[in-house]
């Protein structure tokens, strides 16, 4: 690279919330070669994970900015992009990478007006889905279309969302490329006498347990987790379901728990950041989402060694293989997740080769520094050509 200064590379994301995407790009922010780069971090005032990101300061420059929300708000999204564009100008920034729809709109148009002569964008889901009013997802279509001109590449974290952009009319071939998001697998290896204490505080016994990871947001069918337990139940009469995730919805799903009689199958836990230990006291991770992007829920459940049963959209099959590491089923499929799930939980000795296997996709495209190395070697192919390297 030119040896005269390092390039300015700017971060921005919607917000900092307790996600993958999140997670991915905070990592990027932290481990970043410096002697290549210089950083710059720009996401929405509010989220759980705005300490960690403070923290990297004055490594990281860390700006959080009120006006930049999550809700389509055109006076706030205007006031948010002439914040953007003089942030850009202001930081003489020669790299703009964004991450989450809003963000990647506004940010991207911000480069642009800023004269940022390189822009990146990650795709970790598409804003738009077959279920969406049809007006709505013309909307955010042709935004990604329009939006798409002024972008040097498009990062997608599966195949199947570079099929689903094209399929769009969202930019050209060329443009996209798979960087699959990235774990760390050794955080999720959790010693047997601890799984043991977890059990024990979530008062879980030695009843079978299944894990779900997510907010309650439509995205993720949180209904369906529902139907799948009152099915479950039936051939795993002892089975508890422990929930860790929180946000809106959350009280529509706890009373349609009760209407059905199922509290005493259902835990729980709102917002946690104990995912390893709650991994490892569960046998089986549930994933009901109606689309995604690649989940990072069902790689944090391969490192732990559990086997996943989830809905076969986007870039999950990626992951799970019918069969070999879990089970995918339809979206809605209530009884085939509960069918999966049963045999999961009955038959342990198969649960624990799903897991082994699960364990082996964590290899290559699947760690943290891979992803890392990645995006960084993107980065220097756009820079190169804008000679700006």
């Amino acid at each position: 690279m030119n040896t005269q200064r390092r390039v300015r590379v700017a971060h921005i994301i919607t917000r900092l919330e307790l996600g993958g995407a999140q997670q991915n790009t905070l990592y990027c922010c932290e481990r970043h070669d410096r002697r290549r780069f210089e950083v710059i971090l720009i996401a929405g005032k509010g989220g759980d994970l705005d300490p960690r990101a403070l923290e990297q300061s004055p490594r990281t420059t860390v700006r959080l900015l009120p006006e930049l929300r999550h809700p389509i708000r055109p006076w706030w999204d205007l006031v948010a992009l002439v914040r953007l564009v003089r942030l850009l100008r202001k930081e003489r920034v020669d790299l703009v990478h964004t991450h989450s729809s809003k963000a990647g709109i506004l940010g991207r148009w911000a480069a642009r007006l800023a004269g940022v002569p390189c822009v990146i964008h990650t795709v970790h889901g598409w804003g738009f889905h077959p279920r969406q009013f049809a007006p709505m997802r013309w909307v955010y279509q042709a935004l990604e279309k329009w939006t798409a001109l002024v972008t040097d590449a498009l990062v997608v974290v599966a195949r199947e969302n570079a099929r689903e952009g094209l399929e769009a009319r969202i930019g050209r071939t060329a443009q996209y490329r798979v960087i699959h998001s990235g774990i760390e697998p050794a955080l999720y290896r959790v010693p047997g006498s601890r799984i043991a204490r977890v059990k024990k505080a979530l008062g879980a016994g030695s009843r079978p347990c299944v894990l779900v990871l997510s907010n309650f947001k439509p995205q993720k069918s949180p209904l369906d987790v529902v139907r799948v337990v009152e099915r479950l139940r039936l051939l795993v009469p002892d089975v508890l379901l422990v929930w860790a995730g929180g946000g809106k919805g959350r009280s529509a799903v706890e009373r349609e728990v009760i209407r059905r009689g199922l509290q005493g199958h259902f835990l729980f836990l709102g917002w946690r950041s104990d995912v390893a230990d709650l991994l490892g006291a569960c046998d089986a991770l549930l994933l009901t989402s109606l689309f995604e992007g690649l989940p990072r829920v069902v790689l944090q459940a391969f490192a732990a060694g559990r086997p996943v049963v989830a809905t076969a959209v986007s870039g999950t099959p990626e992951a799970v293989k019918h069969g070999i590491n879990g089970f995918l089923c339809a979206p809605h499929d209530a009884e085939g997740m509960a069918v999966g799930l049963s045999v999961l939980l009955k038959d342990r000795r198969i649960a624990r080769r799903m897991g082994a296997a699960g364990r082996g996709v964590l290899k290559g495209s699947f760690l943290m520094p891979t992803m890392l190395a990645e995006i960084e070697g993107l980065y220097g192919e756009v820079l190169r050509r804008k000679g700006l390297v």
